[in-house]
């Protein structure tokens, strides 16, 4: 276990966060009824693209997902689409995805489960690495496509025949786990008017996120104002507490950070490990850094960490030979800051960063071992 060093200093820090947001009180957004003309859209590909409802008159049956980067259930299903949309490609069946989220509405402790958000470049970046096989339209500006569709989590599909006249409504089949899947609703839907019959089932609920409408970007800057008032603590460190940080017994993987005031691009990706820490630590995750500033400069490195509201876990290393601490780090360490880590439990060392980080690149790497998807 960690030694128990009183931390030298604590403060609390408030700062201003996000400027005030006006926006209309929520409304109420149902489903589109069955039976129901599909709404027009005019809507940015992440191809490139302007997709309209036009585009697909030519096939006989429409399936639009919404759905959305960041939801685990979201996640969970996109294989799924790209296996139902090769799967009825050449059978008259077009789909189309739509992200219906306003990625100013989402919280950075709602990005537990993923290295991306819903932005339309993260919306790009995110079908160029899974390759995906269909159109995936962004309506986080306006969503006034969204609102006139009306799902209610993400992934929401609906199936229109070749009137365009809503047809079914609802899940894609009953398990986020493939292996558990007992109905596969939508499949069943898109077979049954392919064979000109109704779906057996017109309408199912919809399990998944909440659809990040834009009355909730309020909850953002609650979430801001409330870590801006955590409590931020640094505690020293020598050498043994260097090597049972690095042991990691807590549990938890560790994203280990060595940096200096002092260090420009310590001071430069410093903001972007903070927002790492946002997003994971209510899972087992830790931030922890370790300053090698001189021993002499606690204030310092504390005023640096108020600045930045690391209220994550913070040590100043109380030593002055700093060969040492790059030895008790990592021996493969050769020495330049910044230096960061991924510790697994147990104190296997899965990732090494040396300078500045890429703070996709290591987002990416610590939802990997976290995991996507909900257990």
């Amino acid at each position: 276990m960690l030694s128990s060093a009183r931390p030298l200093l604590i403060v609390s820090v408030l700062s201003a966060c996000l400027c005030s947001i006006s926006l209309a009180a929520p409304e109420p957004i149902e489903p589109l009824p069955l039976g129901s003309k599909a709404p027009a859209f005019s809507l940015p590909g992440a191809d490139g693209r302007t997709w309209t409802l036009e585009d697909f008159s030519d096939t006989g049956l429409l399936v639009i997902v919404f759905t959305t980067n960041h939801c685990p259930t979201a996640q969970a299903y996109e294989e799924r689409i790209k296996q139902l949309t090769a799967d009825y490609a050449g059978r008259g069946v077009a789909v189309v995805a739509i992200s219906p989220n306003d990625p100013r509405a989402v919280r950075l402790d709602e990005l537990g489960y993923t290295d991306l958000s819903d932005s339309f470049p993260e919306m790009v970046l995110r079908a160029r690495q899974h390759g995906f096989n269909f159109p995936y339209l962004y309506d986080g500006d306006s969503q006034e496509v969204s609102k006139a569709y009306g799902p209610q989590a993400t992934p929401h599909v609906f199936i229109f025949d070749s009137d365009r006249r809503l047809r079914y409504s609802g899940r894609i089949d009953n398990n986020e786990k493939p292996e558990l899947v007992t109905s596969r609703d939508a499949r069943a839907a898109i077979d049954a008017l392919l064979a000109g019959e109704d779906p057996p089932l017109a309408v199912t609920k919809t399990f998944g996120c909440s659809v990040k409408w834009a009355s909730k970007r309020g909850s953002v800057q609650d979430a801001f104002e409330r870590w801006a008032a955590e409590e931020v603590a640094v505690s020293p460190a020598d050498l043994a507490t260097v090597g049972e940080l690095l042991a990691n017994d807590s549990g938890k993987y560790r994203l280990v950070n060595i940096w200096a005031t002092w260090c420009g691009p310590c001071v430069v990706e410093f903001p972007n490990l903070v927002e790492i820490n946002r997003m994971y630590r209510n899972r087992p995750f830790e931030l922890v850094t370790i300053s090698a500033d001189s021993p002499a400069g606690t204030s310092s490195v504390l005023d640096f960490l108020r600045g930045q509201q690391a209220s994550c876990t913070n040590y100043h290393y109380t030593g002055e030979d700093k060969y040492a601490l790059i030895e008790a780090v990592d021996p493969e360490w050769p020495g330049s800051l910044p230096y960061t880590l991924l510790v697994a439990p147990g104190g296997e060392v899965l990732r090494r960063w040396s300078g500045q980080i890429e703070p996709q690149v290591v987002k990416t790497a610590v939802v990997e071992k976290l995991g996507r998807y909900y257990e």
